[in-house]
């Protein structure tokens, strides 16, 4: 029997007195350190809480057109608007003391470590809501001490900066789920077409048990291991008292519908227009595109999908499939300039070049209508005459010269008037006009309509030979169309923040820059063009698209070697197309020199097909004339034609026709003589 001697006692009181300041000691250390990064968490304050969000687009009526994102699909929702089965199958499975920790769940942590010492490996997880939140924000996945260090940092600066709700929150719409798809929101579109607030027990269950191993327990790769996982979490929230013994047995038995795979991949509506809103976007925001993309925004554009889809349609059933050939076309609102449809090119896939927006082309003819805007402007009038005949123009003092053609060299070698002249698309009036306006004016007046592109100082550009932009030229016309009010090419309508809130708004400016009565005049003589009482020494350039229309239109087309073009409107639409090849090869075949003004002419009829016809109104200026087209005098009952043409009040005609006098009663006395020559079987019998 050991004796224990007073020296013995000594040393062991030693030992304990020892071991109890070592661990004081190792408490006061400890509870400094912790301490210390409590307050320095605090001092650091809240970590931003922001994500990636998916921007979403929308049509002029609502609807979802597509979306964009940095790879990572998430719409943010608020806990409010998630369902209270996806909220208790996410605790029950992730984290049920989760409203009462403070972060890190210790007896959690206990019962993991002894599970991982007995199984000698990693077999159990005690990470908190808290932390995943942490780790998806902030961190890599890798498993490293400093990763572990500042998961726990982060993990206290976002319980002591953040109520539990907004972490529960956050978490929810942050997890992933699969698939590129991140929160709880886009899950539950993406799997099951529905809102995050409509799903049931059973699709809550399923879902909750993806984001443990996403690329094992999405039913999209193995769809019995997803139902397995599902039926653990069922049974988990019934061991947590969130669901009853009756709601579990029902959640077990539920069917559940998987949204198609098919139906989750979108094609790309109106790629072309897609571009361009997101440059509005971030023109008028003030941020880059990659923002846009990942700010989960709301953007309500002016696109009209009817409308884009009649114009795909029309582009491609018009144009040959073989054809290299390229087309721009754009159609606006000329009230508002809100652009309805826009397709930058055939193939955007092989070409996202935006024919529409990015083009400098020369536009030929079509330029001839802010040409005689300035005139009528100026005190021309539709029965101003002028001589059409091979004319050499001398400009620069006279050290230079420029000969005009008219098309195939048919000129009248006469007089016509200025509203032949356009329907006719005669050159020579045009350069004469040109040249008598001064060649200041048409530039000015281009620029006064929005053509920001250089315009050369010479005789051709009458004849468009200075390359503008085809959606610059349609806004022009848009102008001309609605009474000279401004307007500018619109894309958006408003911009929403992931809350809802306005971050911009249309606004629509009536500032009026043209006179009316002058627009309204140029406007009335540009339905010309498909009117064949104005036919003379050639057909108004309309002519071979005229019987496909049935409601006024106004318009003008253009051609030049190596483009083809037509713009028209009507009171509600006005619309470009141009047709022709990227690198200037010209355009040879008469079928490719016709495609803009039948794809034009298809898409208005289709897409106006269900609404009202309506006519230019005249401005209170004006007055409407019946006169003859040749003269450009008042028409007569001897006359062949008549047509009801506007006149700015006061420059109207006065005088009468007088070159057709008598004509009529020759006619019907030729027509008596002959009947007297027929015999009686004749007359009876014969009617031709």
């Amino acid at each position: 029997m050991d004796i224990i001697t007073p020296k013995r006692i000594r040393i062991t009181l030693k030992t304990v007195r020892a071991f109890i300041f070592i661990s004081i000691l190792f408490f006061l250390l400890f509870s400094f350190m912790a301490g210390s990064f409590i307050l320095y968490a605090k001092i650091q304050g809240p970590p931003s809480l922001s994500v990636p969000q998916t921007t979403i687009f929308y049509a002029d009526n609502g609807t979802k057109i597509g979306e964009s994102h940095n790879g990572e699909k998430r719409y943010w929702v608020q806990l409010k608007d998630i369902s209270p089965n996806v909220v208790n199958a996410t605790l029950a499975i992730e984290d049920r003391n989760f409203y009462n920790h403070s972060g890190f769940d210790y007896k959690r942590i206990a019962g993991a470590a002894i599970a991982d010492i007995k199984a000698l490996a990693k077999v159990q997880g005690a990470s908190t809501i808290t932390q995943q939140y942490a780790r998806n924000l902030f961190l890599e996945h890798h498993k490293t001490w400093k990763r572990k260090a500042l998961e726990a940092l982060y993990t206290v600066r976002i319980e002591l900066n953040y109520e539990k709700g907004e972490i529960l929150e956050g978490y929810l719409n942050t997890i992933y789920y699969g698939h590129g798809v991140y929160g709880i929101e886009a899950a539950a579109n993406y799997y099951f077409g529905k809102k995050a607030e409509e799903l049931t027990v059973a699709e809550a269950a399923l879902l909750a048990g993806i984001p443990k191993g996403p690329s094992v327990y999405s039913p999209y790769i193995d769809e019995q291991k997803s139902l397995d996982r599902k039926n653990v979490v069922l049974q988990t929230m019934k061991e947590a008292k969130f669901i009853t013994k009756e709601q579990h047995e029902k959640a077990l038995i539920e069917d559940i519908t998987f949204r198609t795979r098919k139906g989750n991949a979108q094609n790309r509506i109106a790629p072309y227009f897609h571009d361009s809103v997101m440059k509005e976007a971030a023109n008028k925001l003030n941020i880059d595109e990659q923002q846009i993309r990942t700010s989960g925004l709301k953007i309500h554009t002016t696109l009209n999908q009817n409308m884009q889809e009649i114009a795909e349609e029309v582009i491609t059933k018009s144009i040959d499939t073989n054809s290299l050939i390229q087309t721009g076309f754009i159609a606006m609102d000329p009230n508002t300039g809100e652009v309805k449809a826009l397709v930058g090119g055939r193939n955007y896939e092989e070409s996202p070049f935006n024919r529409v927006t990015q083009a400098k082309r020369q536009p030929g003819s079509t330029m001839k209508p802010i040409l005689y805007y300035a005139a009528v402007n100026t005190g021309f009038t539709p029965s101003t005459v002028m001589r059409s005949e091979p004319t050499t123009f001398q400009y620069d003092d006279g050290q230079s010269t420029y000969k005009p053609s008219n098309y195939n060299d048919y000129y009248a070698n006469d007089l016509i008037t200025l509203l032949e002249a356009m329907a006719l698309s005669d050159n020579v009036y045009a350069v004469k006009t040109h040249l008598y306006l001064g060649m200041d004016e048409l530039i000015k007046t281009a620029k006064q309509l929005g053509i920001n592109t250089k315009l050369n100082k010479v005789p051709s550009l009458a004849l468009g030979t200075s390359p503008v932009r085809l959606i610059d030229l349609v806004n022009a016309y848009g102008i001309i169309g609605n009474g000279g009010k401004r307007i500018e090419p619109v894309f958006i309508k408003k911009v929403e923040d992931a809350n809802g809130n306005v971050l911009y708004e249309e606004k629509k400016d009536q500032e009026q820059i043209l006179d009316e009565d002058a627009a309204f005049v140029t406007t009335h003589m540009m339905t010309g063009m498909f009117d064949k009482r104005l036919n003379s020494y050639t057909s108004v350039t309309g002519q071979g698209v005229a019987n496909m229309l049935t409601r006024d239109y106004a318009g003008k087309s253009g051609t030049t070697e190596t483009d083809s073009w037509m713009v028209g409107l009507t009171p509600q639409l006005v619309t470009g197309v141009w047709t022709g090849y990227d690198k200037g090869k010209s355009i040879n075949i008469v079928e490719e020199k016709g495609y803009s003004k039948l794809i034009w002419a298809k898409f208005m009829e289709e897409a106006l097909k269900n609404k009202a016809s309506k006519k230019f109104k005249p401005s209170n200026g004006v007055i409407g004339v019946y006169i003859n087209p040749e003269s450009g005098k008042i028409a007569t009952e001897d006359c062949p034609t008549e047509r009801l043409t506007y006149y700015i009040a006061g420059t109207e005609p006065v005088q009468y026709c007088k070159a057709h006098i008598g004509e009529q009663k020759n006619d019907k006395q030729e027509n008596s003589q002959s009947d007297t020559k027929k015999t009686w079987y004749e007359k009876i019998f014969k009617w031709n």
